[in-house]
């Protein structure tokens, strides 16, 4: 079965929500995510296309994924994801790694002692 093409109001829509959720303005998340407030603006209500670029930007900065953005489909309903992704898309690869130890060795453990 075929997707659906991705609708420009309901993405505009759903980019609102996540910057609504973040608390932020307009303006400052347009400069989070390097575009003008007023191309944002025309994002948020669908009167224009967001590029490959805006989007990667937009999904890098919130944490959030395209498949959500692009067709409302929405994996991590779970706010502290969110917030985990965040800082990690803003951390070096060093960071990333040493957190990435620190859970696999919590979840190693947590199984072992059959706890979820």
């Amino acid at each position: 079965m075929e997707q659906e093409l991705p609708n420009n109001i309901e993405v505009g829509e759903r980019i609102r929500k996540l910057r609504k959720e973040l608390k932020m303005s307009r303006e400052i998340f347009a400069e989070m995510v390097d575009i003008s407030d007023v191309f944002l603006g025309q994002i948020e209500r669908g009167e224009r296309s967001l590029s490959l670029k805006t989007l990667c930007r937009i999904v890098k900065f919130t944490g959030t994924t395209t498949d959500y953005i692009l067709f409302g489909t929405k994996d991590e309903d779970n706010k502290t994801i969110k917030k985990i992704n965040r800082i990690l898309n803003k951390s070096s690869d060093e960071f990333i790694s040493y957190t990435y130890k620190i859970l696999n060795t919590t979840s190693s453990y947590m199984k072992s002692n059959n706890q979820k």
